[in-house]
């Protein structure tokens, strides 16, 4: 395994402030596509002993230093050994070309995760979860159904891609709107090619256009304000715009009856991605043999982005109690 040269920033450039009760550094480790990633790794300063670890990735367009390195630091300074990690191909990972996406890449990436916490002389291996939010979530639990290490999955504010990329929100496309979308895409490709260059989507808009969903203000105000960070694909240029055919081409969650570790699904009661959640949980629960430890936790009147940096509305002590009982 060779590791790619890839910078890592210097000094402390989060959007959120720095918890004095915990140890940072920055870190790297290499996945099975042969790509490096970049980590933000927490640690309570006083501990004893090999430590539970967590991996944090998420929301689905965001970099380690907006939300999941605030819920990292969270669980360390509760006494957890944590990652936050930016995915292949943005942030300060590597990978080329740029800004692409896949499910098998972010299944791939959490793996990775795991193999660089097991291997941590101060972690104990038998005690290792992860924590997706948004649509890393969806990504979280699609990596527990596969991988035995993960102990306990914590999932915030869930979004199923591939869901949405097929069928759009609250399931309103047909298979002539996913035609047409898969249209889009092949000729998106043939123009790329041609170019020789990868068209962006484009982020969130500066300012909401009149009329929009309650949803996209909330993005906005997160990503262009009070979240905004320069590496995040959310704040600025967004995906590349022909890298959505492993989310129209698969079905996520397809062996979520079968994972046995436990899982905590967070979400906000009306938030407008609340029935991913309910949807997920529902088919991981009703035909499943291994309930006793999945739990859907609902919280009054929150909305989507709350659970991204709402420190008032995000149940950390829940969290904690949840990885601190199944990773002991």
């Amino acid at each position: 395994m060779k590791k790619e040269d890839i910078v890592l920033s210097e000094g402390w450039d989060k959007v959120f402030p720095k918890n004095e009760n915990v140890n940072h550094k920055k870190v790297s480790f290499v996945n099975h596509f042969g790509i490096t990633l970049a980590a933000d790794q927490y640690e309570p300063k006083k501990h004893e002993g090999r430590l539970a670890a967590i991996a944090v990735c998420g929301p689905y367009s965001a970099v380690k230093e907006q939300v999941s390195g605030r819920y990292a630091q969270e669980m360390a300074a509760r006494g957890f050994l944590t990652i936050a990690f930016d995915p292949s191909y943005y942030g300060e990972s590597g990978g080329l070309p740029r800004y692409m996406n896949s499910i098998d890449q972010s299944v791939e990436d959490f793996q990775a995760a795991v193999d660089y916490l097991s291997t941590l002389d101060n972690v104990d291996p038998d005690k290792i979860g992860v924590i997706g939010i948004c649509g890393w979530g969806g990504f979280a639990l699609q990596t527990a159904s596969l991988d035995t290490r993960i102990k306990a999955t914590l999932t915030s504010t869930m979004y199923d891609m591939s869901r949405v990329t097929s069928y759009g929100y609250n399931d309103v496309n047909d298979e002539d709107a996913r035609y047409e979308a898969r249209i889009a895409y092949s000729n998106q490709r043939t123009s790329d090619y041609k170019n020789g260059s990868y068209t962006l989507l484009g982020g969130n808009p500066e300012e909401a256009p009149e009329g929009a969903p309650q949803f996209l203000i909330d993005y906005i105000n997160f990503y262009k304000k009070r979240g905004y960070h320069k590496r995040s694909l959310g704040s600025n240029g967004g995906f590349s715009a022909s890298s959505s055919s492993s989310l129209m081409n698969t079905h996520m969650l397809t062996y979520s009856q079968e994972i046995r570790s436990a899982v905590l699904m967070i979400h906000g009661e009306k938030a407008h991605s609340c029935y991913f959640s309910k949807d997920a949980y529902k088919k991981m629960t009703e035909n499943g043999k291994y309930n006793d430890n999945k739990k859907l936790y609902i919280i009054p009147d929150a909305v989507h982005c709350d659970l991204y940096d709402n420190l008032d509305v995000i149940p950390f002590d829940k969290i904690e109690n949840f990885f601190k009982t199944y990773l002991k």
